[in-house]
Parts: structure tokens; sequence; C-alpha cells
């Protein structure tokens, strides 16, 4: 049964799936530069955003309050992964979709969503009985109606970013956390403690699906017959994954919320606020750009590989670089943005910061096997990696909240080279030269964090405001020396400028 597209620029790909020719791939690769930057500027704006609620909600709420939000959503989230069903992830991936069948996904994920509200809702006296804190009752009957909300609005974020409508998805997503952090902000000075989370909660879902179906410009209409078992067949697999996965990541907020409590939870999940969620909110994204590319380049392993190679660099010589410079200078950001009550959050913050050094290595890697619907291999690996994972956590615990930030680190070094040694079995990508950049770019982290360790401990009688800076400076010297005396780093960091410039010049057109 053939289907119709739902925009004629959805996909660049023929009729049968041949690969793009060179002025469709050069039309392609500005359409990927300008969404890198507009996205890439977007959670800048959203990193200014979460950055500033870190600070201000830190001073108006207690460890112990962020702790209970953090044991709900630890348990919740799991719901929130097979709400989706990776329908969105599916819908974005498949090289058509007709109307019908977008429609049909529309209805799944809302039914889902609704049905996840009812089951989390009355299974709250459950999650209060395993954390043994009676009043997660009602903050989880609260928060359950985030499913039905996101539920509604996954198809339209999908088709906007299926038709690479980036800068409707970056005006929705600065303007959703904006709102929310106001509210939220209102109601902690009004003492409403704990529940101004979940206020934030809230209403960054409600403003997600008011924006995101404004902008869409389409109403469902009613299911209907049309082909959606590949779609499903995709979306299982990968929510497989992503469960897997999720298990893994949160695995250490279980560990700590029911061996230690709400208030170090909540000191770990600060750390976990201020670095890992920003860090996700620039790397995530990045996925919804390259994906739709890279499987149009499927059929020209050039043309492939060369998007692979830029886009690690961008990643590595801009955020896994600045996690370096978080390593060098954890203690004066620690108490510059948290404040005097947080000061034990410093080694974890060192820790996370290795931790995402490693996670945004691989990154690419997830690319790889989703623009080849690589699937299985992906389910495969993640089981692996996330059994990983949660061996080094629950004997890091035996060391308390820092051992489980030392599991946390260690996890994916071991796992990032299991990725690339699995995808050279199982797919046609040479990933040898991805390797080799990946250790050119550890290295420089290596030594930005050194300088700017070195330079916040010269600056140290300054106090925190003299070393931030200082620091900084220390890992600005040491980039620009790298970028000055070693040819190939120069040559990395000139692929990524080009990026930037092709952005630019197809805004301007």
């Amino acid at each position: 049964m053939t289907t119709e597209p739902v925009a004629p620029e959805a996909s660049q790909a023929t009729a049968h799936g041949s690969a793009p020719d060179g002025d469709e791939r050069k039309a392609l690769g500005n359409q990927a530069a300008r969404g890198v930057l507009v996205t890439v500027g977007s959670q800048v704006i959203k990193i200014v955003l979460q950055v500033v609620g870190v600070v201000l909600l830190a001073r108006l709420l207690t460890p112990g309050d962020y702790g209970l939000v953090a044991m709900v959503t630890a348990v919740i989230g799991v719901a929130e992964i097979f709400r989706d069903f990776g329908l969105s992830t599916a819908a974005i991936q498949a090289k058509t979709l007709s109307h019908a069948q977008r429609d049909n996904l529309f209805w799944i994920n809302t039914a889902a969503g609704a049905a996840f509200t009812i089951l989390v809702f009355f299974c709250a006296p459950l999650i209060a009985m395993l954390y043994g804190r009676p009043e997660l009752v009602q903050l989880t009957h609260v928060l359950s109606f985030v499913f039905v909300l996101n539920g509604l609005g996954t198809q339209y974020r999908a088709d906007l970013n299926r038709r690479l409508r980036f800068t409707a998805l970056a005006a929705v997503d600065i303007a959703a956390p904006a709102v929310a952090l106001a509210l939220a902000v209102v109601a902690a000075l009004a003492g409403a403690g704990f529940w101004a989370l979940a206020v934030q909660q809230i209403v960054l879902s409600v403003v997600l699906l008011i924006g995101n179906g404004w902008t869409a410009h389409w109403v469902p209409r009613r299911p209907r017959p049309a082909p959606m078992r590949e779609l499903f067949t995709f979306g299982w697999k990968w929510a497989g994954s992503v469960f897997i996965g999720y298990l893994g990541n949160n695995v250490d907020s279980l560990t700590i919320g029911t061996r230690f409590g709400s208030v170090s939870l909540g000191l770990y999940n600060r750390a976990f606020q201020l670095l890992m969620t920003p860090l996700g909110q620039l790397r995530g994204p990045t996925t919804k750009v390259a994906l739709p590319v890279l499987a149009r380049l499927t059929e020209d392993r050039d043309a492939s590989h060369r998007y692979l190679m830029r886009g690690q660099a961008a990643l590595g010589l801009t955020l896994v670089i600045g996690l370096g410079l978080v390593i060098g200078a954890a203690e004066p950001i620690t108490s510059i943005f948290l404040g005097a009550q947080w000061t034990s959050v410093e080694p974890i913050l060192r820790l996370l910061a290795v931790a995402g050094i490693f996670q945004t290595l691989a990154y690419v890697g997830l690319w790889i096997y989703l623009a080849h619907g690589l699937t299985t291999e992906l389910l495969q690996y993640t089981v692996i990696s996330v059994s990983i994972k949660v061996g080094c956590i629950l004997l890091g615990s035996t060391w308390g909240v820092i051992g489980v930030a030392w599991g946390f680190a260690l996890a994916p070094a071991i796992s990032w080279p299991l990725s690339f040694w699995w995808l050279s079995r199982k797919s046609t990508v040479t990933v040898r030269p991805l390797i080799m950049q990946a250790l050119r770019i550890s290295a420089l982290t290596a030594a930005v964090a050194a300088g700017s360790y070195g330079a916040c401990e010269w600056a140290s009688a300054g106090g925190r405001w003299l070393q931030l800076p200082a620091g900084i400076l220390g890992a600005a010297a040491v980039y620009a020396l790298a970028f000055l005396a070693v040819p190939v780093y120069r040559r990395d960091v000139t692929g990524v400028v080009q990026i930037v410039r092709s952005g630019l010049q197809r805004k301007a057109a």
C-alpha cells in the first residue's frame, strides 16, 4: 500500500529509497547545519534558564524537597518510556509517513498517556511504601497527569522534527521552561516547598503541548486503516533499549533514595540537575538533527562518514571540553551556583562530569544504531552496558553517595569502547577513525581539566569569584595552545567552524 508523505520536504530520498544526489546532499547538509545551529542556540538559552532555576530554587528549597520529587520521578519515569513506546522516534526515522499513520500514532500515544496516568495514580501508595514516605502519595497523584499531557503532544513534536522545523521547536523549547520556572519560583516564594517542583513539571508539559500543537498546524482525524507494523517494530525495539537504559540511568537515584534517604538524594540530584540535565538538553536534540539526515545518507558511505566525524568533533570540542572545565573548576562552580548548604556536592559534580565525557563520546554510536535501523543490536548492547552500570553503582554504594557517583562515572568509561566494537561487527560504518578522534578529544579534555584546576588553585586566595574566571582562562589557554600547536586539533576545530558557517549562510539565505 502506498503512503502519502506528510510534507514534500520531509524526505529527500527518491521513491525507490536511493541515496540523494549531489544537489540534494548539499541542501540536506545546509538544512542539517542550520538545524544544529538553531538547536544548539536554543539549548544554550535553555541551559541558562536551567542554571537560573537551579540557582534560585536551591536557595528557596531544601535538599529534602528535591529528594522527595526525585524519589517519585525516578520510579514513574519508566512509565513515560512505555507511554511513548518509541513511536515518536519511529515517526522521525521513517522515510515516508502518511497522514493516516500520523493520526493513528497521535491517538495511540494519547491513549497510552491516559492509561499510564490512571495506572500511576492508583500505584501512588506503592511508591510511598517503597520509600517509607506517606507524603509521596499526593505528589504522585499530581505528577501522574504529566503522562496524558505528554501523550497528547508527542506526535506534534515528532512531526515538527520530521519536517526539520527546528526554529519552531526551539521557540517552544525556550518558552515552556521559562514559564514553568517563573511559576515554580512564585510557588516556592509562597512557601509551597516541594510542591513548587511539581508545579514546574506540570506547567512545562502544558506549555509544550500547547506550543507544539499550535505550531504544527494540523488537527488529528479519527483513526483509520494504515500500515503500522514497521513503525511498531522499530518503536518497541527502541523503547526496549530506552527502558533498559532508563533503569541503568536511574539505579543511582533509586539506590540513594532507598538506602540513604531524601536529603542525600537531594544533594545528588542537585549535582545531577546542575550538570547532567543541561548536558542532556544540549546533547539530546543533536540526535533529532542527525537522525533524519543520516537515515537519508545510509547508502552514501563517504557522505555519512564525513557527517559522523564532524558530528563527533562538534560534540567533543564543545560539550566534552566544557566538561573538562567543570572537573577543574568544580569547587567555585558549586559554591557560586548552589550556595553554602550544598558544598558536599563538589566531588559528586566532578565524577558526574567524567561520566558525561564518556557518555557524550558514545553518542555518535547511538546515531549509527538508529539511522541504520539496528534497533535489535542497540537493545543487545544496551543490556550489556546497563548491566555494567548497575554492577558498578551497587558496588560503589558500599562507600555511600560518593561511591555511587564513582560507579556512575566508571560504567560509561567501560561501556564506551564496547559500543564501537559492537558497531564494527554489526554495521558497515568504519569506526576506527571515530575512535582515534575520540581519543584525541579525551586527551585535550584532560589537559583542559588540569589547566582549569591549576588556575583555580593559583587563585584560591582570592575566593570563589576569582577562582571561577581564573579556571575558565586556564582552560581557554590550554585549548588555544592545542589549536595553535597541534595541526590535527586545528583541523577538527576548523570542521566544526565550517558547520557553524554553513548554518549561518543557510539562515541568511
